[in-house]
């Protein structure tokens, strides 16, 4: 067990092929060494095994907040989901905003372990430190808007008052590779796959009913000076500044006009690096313009609220309404998640810049729960193939009355395209000889940040323990941004370095659970003020960031046991090859990706991208059999096969 502030030391195993439900503590030196939500459903994970089948009833999925989530700490209103993903064969972490993640702690659990597979259709109501399993037969089929609206009257509490949902629409349940769990307020746990996880374990919907129940610090004054040094980073920085910082003001989206400029923009499957180039070049008129899915447009045009997570004062959720025609029909759209990774894949990336469509196809992506990264990725792929002759399918560049459709027919695996693109890009390349038309690293298609004008995020996409994804270190923070400082976006020297020290902070602010968000303005600093006040303990600076690194390595570890190793540490041939040309600012650039791994290698102490058990041991890793290398050089990592 743990006694550490923050934690309710409180977790649920649930066993769906069974109907049980077991509660255990949590061992205190494993909270201690992987922090929280993150690091330790990774773990959770981990022990499971690292060989099981994605879709198999041995695979864990685990729910798991962190020892900030649900407390006065800002922004600390996140939940990580954990499993081994389906889409990419790595361990995987895909989180959401909201009020999840603080009401599960409030309703007294830690985390929640789902394993089996339930013989027909479940969903789990947690309340007052205890789970139970209910019939889902009657939303089995349902999308996700329908069925939390079901499920709210059927436990009696209220979204937004004293209850949080976490469901799978058809996406999940026909097992789309990169199908998402949402919650109630449309943020999604997206990436990885998680909802397919789910689905495949006939498990729909967790509903948690709690009241207002915040965990107190253990060392209220501690914990006192960090809040206040972390409130006054974030009310003074220009991008969280509440009502006046860019994110504030128009959410993520106000990187579509600020990459569009700098020829950072992956438009028309990542042939141009803005739509300004695509312009010029002939491909589209005028009228295909990204300005027209900004967040600056659509703050001026279609936004109508500004809803917040948990303990959140930046507001960075922007919701909209529009009223799109579909098919003759006139259609009312109102959701909150015009995300710039949205607009980015459904617009400019398949040769769309309709800013109401895009809406559309963002909401009919959360009913059907498949994330909007790899659906509109996974299209735009589609369109190349098509152009090239590769696939017969009747899908055009910006055609978004059958992009609308298609997004729908997706999630039922509904027809000959729609089975293909379901199964994700790596499977499609395969099937079509069409590996380079894919945009994705380890099966995961890229977010909005081109790699041959941010070089970070170049080895960061290719490193990255989940498949490609801006999230597992975020250095457009730095490249764009200037935080904590300003560097060169087309420089590729020190990258490795950057990228593997944004990498490790993000993890500890995944395990925390906080949004990364607050890393615009707080640093190592206001995090070990924050988490020691709460916790109890007397961590370093240094001894958080080896926690981060730890956790970054036991990920890396779980994947090399997999069989993973530095050629799958790879980006699209398109971004490697001779620089492009005239395109703007990027012009003549390539990502010099070897460069940069070799530079990250070192750093990290890793062998051809595997943890020597050097390493493993340093970190004080004590899961698994090791790697059976050492960092002198030796034998590869165990296969999978």
């Amino acid at each position: 067990m743990t006694e550490l502030g923050g934690f309710q030391d409180r977790v649920a195993r649930v066993d769906l092929s069974e109907g049980s439900v077991d509660y255990e503590s949590i061992d205190e030196e494993d909270a201690k060494k992987y922090i929280g939500a993150r690091g330790l459903g990774v773990k959770y994970v981990f022990e499971q095994g690292p060989d099981v089948d994605p879709l198999g009833p041995d695979n864990l999925l685990a729910f798991m907040n962190g020892p900030l989530s649900g407390t006065q700490v800002t922004m600390s209103g996140r939940i990580a989901v954990c499993t081994k993903s389906p889409l990419t064969g790595t361990v995987t972490d895909s989180h959401h905003g909201g009020w999840s993640g603080a009401r599960l702690k409030w309703a007294g659990f830690d985390g929640l372990l789902f394993e089996g597979e339930a013989d027909d259709p479940v969903y789990a109501v947690v309340e007052d430190g205890e789970v139970e399993l209910r019939d889902a037969s009657h939303v089995w089929g349902e999308g996700v808007h329908q069925t939390r609206e079901a499920l709210e009257e059927e436990v009696e509490g209220s979204y937004g008052k004293n209850l949080s949902f976490m469901g799978i629409g058809p996406g999940g349940e026909n097992e789309v590779r990169y199908a998402c769990i949402i919650n109630e307020d449309d943020r999604a746990s997206g990436r990885g796959g998680t909802g397919c996880v789910m689905g495949s374990k006939n498990l729909k919907a967790i509903v948690v009913k709690s009241g207002t129940k915040m965990p107190q610090p253990a060392d209220p004054e501690t914990f006192k000076e960090g809040h206040q040094q972390a409130m006054q980073a974030i009310q003074e920085s220009d991008v969280t500044a509440p009502n006046e910082g860019g994110l504030s003001q128009f959410g993520t989206n106000v990187l579509m006009n600020i990459t569009e400029e700098m020829s950072g923009l992956p438009t028309r499957n990542g042939k141009y690096t803005s739509t300004r180039d695509a312009r010029e070049d002939g491909f589209a008129g005028e009228e295909f313009d990204s300005e027209k899915v900004s967040g600056e447009n659509v703050r001026e045009n279609i936004l109508v609220d500004e809803p917040t997570c948990h303990s959140c004062p930046v507001a960075c959720k922007k919701e909209v309404e529009v009223q799109a025609m579909h098919k003759g029909e006139e259609m009312n759209v109102r959701m909150e998640s015009y995300e710039f990774e949205s607009a980015y894949a459904l617009g400019p990336n398949s040769g769309n810049t309709e800013r109401d469509d895009v809406a559309v196809m963002i909401d009919r992506c959360n009913d059907m729960g498949v994330d909007t990264i790899d659906t509109g990725n996974m299209m735009a792929m589609a369109m190349e193939m098509a152009e090239e002759g590769k696939l017969e399918a009747d899908l055009d560049w910006g055609d978004t009355e059958t992009m609308i459709d298609l997004i729908e027919k997706i999630a039922y695996h509904e027809g000959e395209l729609a089975d293909l693109l379901a199964e994700g890009p790596s499977r499609v390349a395969e099937a079509r000889d069409a590996q380079e038309n894919s945009l994705a690293v380890k099966g995961q298609t890229i977010a909005a940040y081109d790699p041959r004008c941010m070089k970070g995020m170049g080895i960061g996409y290719a490193t990255s323990n989940r498949g490609a994804c801006h999230l597992r270190g975020y250095t457009p923070a730095a490249e764009i941004l200037g935080i904590p400082e300003k560097v060169d976006p087309y420089e590729w020297e020190g990258k490795g370095e950057l990228t593997a020290e944004f990498q490790d902070l993000h993890a500890i602010s995944d395990s925390f659970d906080i949004c990364k968000f607050n890393a615009f303005a707080e640093g190592i600093e206001e995090y070990v003020l924050q988490y020691n006040g709460m916790t109890g303990r007397d961590v370093s600076e240094d001894e958080l960031m080896e926690a981060g690194e730890r956790v970054y390595n036991l990920e890396r570890y779980y994947n090399n046991l997999n069989g993973f190793d530095g050629s799958d540490d790879s980006l699209p041939e398109r971004f490697l090859e001779d620089g492009i040309p005239g395109q703007g600012a990027s012009e003549g650039e390539y990502c010099e990706l070897e460069e940069m791994k070799a530079e990250y290698y070192d750093y990290r102490g890793w062998v051809d991208g595997v943890v020597p058990d050097e390493k493993l041991d340093e970190l004080g890793i004590e899961v698994g059999p090791g790697t059976g290398v050492s960092s002198e050089g030796g034998a590869a990592a165990p296969s999978d096969d």
